[in-house]
């Protein structure tokens, strides 16, 4: 009887076409992807042309009462979706800010750029990490527009700048492997949101937290593309992924020097590690980038292509398993977390420095499966020019690595990477005088020899 009902024609088409429906459904990446391809989607609608304040609710947000009646008893958690959210931006550049407006703007944010709701405990944990080389200005634009964006969605947050020092290659992947790895230092966030310095979100329902199963990228929309995603496969920009999946694809890439590749080996990286890109609607992605010329010492990368063809191969030997740099300098200013580093410069480029920046001498990290491995510290400089009085201000003054402290009181001579320096304003505020600040020792990890010294005030920071 089974023999006669597989011979009749109807049921032959069908089971042709169960299979044609199933290769169809993983092809084209599941149910999201057939409604998608077949029916329209529940994409919400935004009219950008009525936007909003980006300070808009942010008043709203700092508690009126001094404190909770009882602090033994614990928040309750905040809201899947912040009531607080107010759409479409409004996104000008016509003005750069000053880092003390942008202070004045967000009394809550902490030193080092942190920030937690004081009404209800966040849902995620979110470290922004930029890397950065001469844009002070897009970096203002940046802080400007952030920091109310995060608070009014109730996220507990910190925003860390990767300062590639020296004049050697710009190197964006590589970055932003070191701010994972010294963000995870500081703390376990749930999220990491590796964010371009010249890219500025204009819809607050854009959530800065995490897929909890696949990476996400989602600067989807930007105004430089039309506000559409240039191609399929494109992980530009900003992107979103917890810890664990940042570790399954072994993070970003070490070797891509200059402009161009990463983006396209970070989404095969994705594929290769068995995960899929998530993205949110377009309708919600939508990024203004800031204008801009082309870098000197980011231009084009001419190897990249090389590089992408080798990824399938290279992906497991390439990336955090793999990381060298030199931590010059760890930063608390008022509104973010400044990290300078030493990451090298281009094998192929066949000239560059290849010791540490002089007057920059640090402490070298190799990253590895289980420990952090020290080598042994160079000679530091005697001299330390001050950072004098300058305060905040964004330009060419905005301070980016920290000056060592030449001798200890026993006479030997302390490890600068082992010292967390802060801000003069925080330092004013307590009881150390101004322009010094006092030294919080990074916790030793195991297997790293120790160090001793303080903290002496900072110079100006090399470009």
């Amino acid at each position: 009887m089974l023999r006669r009902l597989l011979e009749r024609p109807c049921t032959l088409a069908l089971l042709v076409g169960c299979q044609f429906a199933f290769v169809a459904y993983f092809s084209l990446g599941g149910f999201r992807n057939l409604t998608a391809l077949f029916g329209r989607t529940a994409a919400p609608v935004f009219d950008y042309s009525r936007t909003h304040d980006v300070y808009s609710n942010l008043s709203r947000l700092l508690p009126r009462q001094p404190a909770r009646p009882d602090p033994r008893q614990p928040l309750p958690f905040c809201p899947e979706r912040s009531p607080f959210l107010v759409g479409p931006l409004t996104v000008s550049f016509s003005r750069v800010p000053t880092l003390e407006q942008i202070r004045a703007k967000n009394p809550a944010v902490q030193e080092g750029g942190r920030y937690q709701p004081p009404t209800c405990e966040p849902r995620s944990r979110t470290a922004v990490i930029i890397p950065h080389r001469n844009r002070e200005t897009h970096l203002g634009h940046l802080l400007y527009y952030l920091h109310p964006f995060l608070q009014r969605q109730q996220l507990q947050y910190g925003i860390y700048v990767v300062h590639q020092a020296g004049n050697s290659t710009f190197n964006r992947a590589k970055l932003l492997n070191v701010g994972v790895k010294e963000a995870l230092k500081d703390e376990e966030w749930d999220c990491l949101f590796l964010h371009d310095v010249d890219l500025i979100p204009e819809n607050d329902h854009n959530l800065y937290t995490c897929d909890p199963w696949n990476p996400k990228h989602v600067s989807v929309a930007m105004n430089k593309f039309g506000y559409s995603l240039p191609y399929p496969q494109y992980f530009g920009g900003v992107s979103a992924l917890t810890p664990d999946q940042y570790m399954k694809m072994n993070g970003f890439p070490n070797e891509y020097w200059g402009w161009g590749g990463e983006d396209d080996d970070i989404a095969t990286r994705v594929r290769l590690a068995g995960m899929k890109i998530a993205r949110p609607p377009i309708s919600i992605g939508h990024y203004k980038m800031v204008k801009h010329k082309s870098d000197k010492g980011n231009e084009e990368n001419p190897h990249r292509f090389d590089l992408l063809i080798r990824t399938q191969r290279m992906w497991t030997q390439d990336g955090m398993n793999s990381l060298t740099y030199v931590l010059l300098a760890k930063h608390l200013h008022p509104l973010y977390t400044n990290l300078t580093v030493d990451i090298g410069t281009d094998p192929r480029a066949g000239r560059g420095r290849r010791t540490p920046i002089p007057g920059h001498e640090g402490q070298r990290y190799r990253s590895s499966t289980s420990l952090f491995r020290e080598e042994m510290l160079r000679k530091l400089p005697r001299d330390t020019a001050l950072w004098g009085d300058q305060g905040l201000s964004l330009s060419p003054q905005l301070p980016t690595a920290a000056a060592q402290q030449p001798l200890v009181g026993n006479g030997t001579r302390g490890s600068p990477s082992a010292i967390t320096q802060h801000s003069p304003e925080a330092a004013a505020e307590g009881d150390a005088p101004t322009g010094s600040s006092t030294g919080a020792v990074v916790e030793q990890e195991e297997g790293t020899l120790p160090t001793h010294g303080t903290n002496q005030s900072l110079p100006q920071g090399a470009r």
